[in-house]
């Protein structure tokens, strides 16, 4: 098991995203149809925060069992990398899979944060949009089964 700080900052961060999505879920992301620019641009803040609040995450982990958390030029791919790899101190935390999912939106959060909202397009968007909450299902049940086996 976590230790018990490591662990209530995860779940503190894990309710986060869950509020996230309570608070968009109706508007925007079960939205039936195309969103427009006003939309498009919630929408693009939704995905940035979500994966802030998963890197969040990770780097709690990072900091706390690692005790190195990466500072290179790349580092938020690093840090999935290193998410994805077993080391001395803990298992993987992520699958070969859900790291793969994960730099799709770590591609999107470098876009949005370096582009202009205008810029936006739903087909580039959807899907990711579309299986987020699917993703962040899989991504709980990962880190509530990294907790478990910790020690292991």
């Amino acid at each position: 098991m976590l230790p018990d700080r490591i662990r209530e900052d995860i779940e503190f961060e894990l309710g986060e995203i869950d509020l996230l999505f309570q608070m968009y879920q109706k508007e925007l992301l079960d939205a039936e149809t195309a969103p427009n620019l006003v939309e498009l641009t919630a929408l693009a803040s939704v995905l940035h925060s979500f994966y802030n609040g998963i890197e969040k995450i990770l780097i709690i982990i990072s900091k706390g069992i690692d005790k190195e958390t990466p500072s290179d030029f790349n580092w938020h791919r690093t840090l999935l990398d290193q998410m994805a790899k077993a080391n001395k101190n803990r298992k993987a935390v992520l699958t070969d899979d859900m790291k793969k999912e994960l730099l799709k939106y770590l591609g999107f959060r470098h876009f949005f944060r370096h582009s202009y909202s205008f810029h936006l397009k739903w087909g580039r968007m959807e899907d990711l949009v579309k299986p987020i909450r699917t993703l962040w299902e899989k991504f709980k049940a990962e880190i509530l089964a990294f907790d478990i086996e910790v020690d292991a």
